[in-house]
């Protein structure tokens, strides 16, 4: 069954000083969208490798903080209680293991995007097709959730229906990525990063202050709210079980380091220092965030009880219960019973729409780079020029952007399951190619390609055993009551989940593979040594450029 589009609570109605802040916000993304437009390949996906610690940093934190953080969730959080923790664990561990894994490794081999890093790494024009198709695949799925929180915000802020807002939304985003490449998009994610966080942290304080639940930590005061919650709220594994709490979390922490749009943006800076302390400036960033959304969801649980003159409890079930819809815009909602200012719940929406539109823009770039880097340039069209790969990059923008507009008319799940997916996706497939790849030298051709096959047939075995039946009458037929088709498949690899079998079966199969295989060549062993040389590298220089540029020797890796 899917989402219901209509958040009946919310109130849709024109807002003209909402409709004046949402309409300057967009008008100065496509404003520093031509500013900053680029011609080029470099500019056009990664930013000339030119941007620093900090900026770098607050784009992490735009890019990473989708509808799914800002809205999705708070309202998971709202629906689900202790469950919804899982999703703040699996979003912030995940960046642990980037900073210390992965984040300088991937800068010092220096390619443009995660496709050309399976495909230079493993030296198999097929490897680079599974990841350009996976990274397509990761933000098709990824940016479904992105446009029906688009479509929500502005359902609340201009008070058409929802479909025609998600078109209009999707319009200009398309637009100005298609105008702007990374370098555009990258300076635009700095000046979101900013509204967002202002606009969400002055939500939770101030319905916090007002309505008495809090006064100058409501991410820790929040707390007292749990006496008057249910149970459902509170009580670990109430609304899920153990094994999925564990699915989930897992799940998403492998799937933050398998993420294209996460990774290319190591490739945007200087140095692997600064591919470091961007990733600690981005958590930083991320956590702002984090920390204060159960609080908003706390909050948002008990007004919505309130407003409705039910106990907390009666929120989780009867015919006034929340609908997923509602949950999906708790923040906004949360602001609007408190009897905030119009001006003011307009701000939180505002935060939101920039909060999707940053995601959106990070993904449209690495499906993009995907189409007309890897797959058109790299194994189509050798002799493309660049004036040719950046229209065959705009071209793919407008043509997943129609896709995804399309799909978010009828979505299959919530905004953060949603995004759930596409993180069990990359988790499952990408991130061993990824730390294998850096940290094994002997991974090969072979093993690279085995465990990636295996990686997404067991990811699209999940999806059409769980998803699609909710979709196509014949298979929702065969599914019967459980909603599966294979309720034990179901059970133990969901879509929401499915990394914590996928991943270790792709580490297994991956290294089997490439130990009965012929090992591959000193080159490529010289570069994934460089990887973790202590020498400097120039802004411009790869791990590649290094080997090649010594004679074979490999520069100095430090496990020499």
């Amino acid at each position: 069954m899917t989402v219901p589009l209509q958040a009946e609570a919310l109130d849709i109605s024109f807002k003209l000083v909402p409709a004046i802040i949402v309409f300057l916000m967009m008008a100065s993304f496509l404003v520093i969208g031509y500013v900053f437009k680029v011609a080029d390949t470099e500019g056009m996906w990664v930013a000339g490798r030119g941007i620093g610690n900090i900026e770098n940093g607050m784009a992490i934190g735009a890019n990473w903080m989708s509808a799914a953080s800002y809205l999705g969730l708070a309202g998971l959080v709202a629906l689900s209680g202790f469950y919804g923790l899982a999703f703040i664990v699996g979003w912030t561990t995940g960046y642990f293991v980037l900073l210390i894994f992965l984040a300088a490794q991937m800068r010092r081999f220096g390619k443009y995007t995660a496709p050309d890093f399976v495909g230079d790494r493993f030296n198999s024009p097929t490897a680079r097709a599974l990841g350009a198709f996976t990274t397509l695949l990761i933000a098709y799925v990824y940016s479904v959730g992105q446009a029906r929180g688009m479509g929500l915000v502005g359902q609340y802020v201009f008070g058409l229906e929802i479909i025609p807002m998600i078109v209009v939304m999707m319009t200009i985003t398309v637009g100005y990525l298609a105008l702007s490449g990374m370098l555009g998009a990258t300076k635009n994610m700095a000046v979101q990063y900013v509204i967002l966080i202002v606009a969400f942290l002055a939500g939770v304080y101030v319905v916090g202050w007002s309505q008495g639940y809090s006064t100058i930590l409501p991410q820790i005061e929040y707390g007292a709210l749990f006496g008057e919650l249910s149970r459902q709220f509170s009580a670990p594994f109430r609304t899920g079980s153990y094994y999925i709490w564990v699915a989930t979390a897992f799940s998403l922490i492998v799937g933050t380091c398998g993420l294209p749009h996460v990774l290319v943006r190591f490739y945007t800076v200087e140095n692997e220092r600064t591919a470091r302390w961007s990733c600690v400036w981005g958590l930083f960033f991320i956590m702002l965030l984090y920390w204060a959304a159960p609080a908003m969801a706390a909050f948002g649980v008990d007004l919505f009880a309130a407003v409705n003159d039910i106990t907390p409890d009666a929120v989780y079930n009867g015919q006034q219960a929340m609908s997923g819809a509602e949950g999906d815009v708790i923040v906004v909602l949360a602001a609007q019973f408190a009897d905030l200012p119009r001006w003011f719940v307009g701000l939180v929406a505002a935060g939101a729409m920039a909060a999707a539109i940053a995601t959106t823009a990070g993904l449209f770039i690495t499906a993009s780079s995907a189409v007309a880097h890897d797959i058109y340039t790299e194994l189509v069209n050798p002799d493309a020029t660049q004036r040719q790969q950046v229209l065959i990059g705009r071209a793919t923008i407008i043509a997943i952007g129609a896709l995804v507009t399309v799909t978010a008319f009828n979505p299959p799940a919530l905004i953060g399951e949603l995004v759930a997916y596409a993180f069990s996706l990359a988790g499952t497939v990408l991130f061993p190619m990824f730390f294998l790849g850096l940290w094994w030298e002997n991974t090969n051709r072979q093993g690279a390609l085995a465990g990636m096959t295996v990686g997404l047939l067991l990811w699209i075995g999940s999806v059409v055993n769980s998803v699609l039946p909710s979709y196509i009458g014949a298979l929702g037929a065969a599914a019967g009551e459980s909603g599966a088709l294979v309720p034990i498949y179901a059970q133990y690899v969901p879509p929401i989940g499915a990394a914590l079998i996928g991943t270790p079966l792709v580490f297994l199969v991956t290294i089997a593979v490439s130990l009965v295989t012929p090992e591959p060549p000193m080159e490529t062993k010289r570069m994934v040594r460089q990887c973790h040389s202590p020498e400097p590298m120039g802004q411009q220089q790869t791990a590649e450029d290094i080997v090649s540029d010594s004679g074979g020797s490999g520069g100095t890796p430090a496990d020499d």
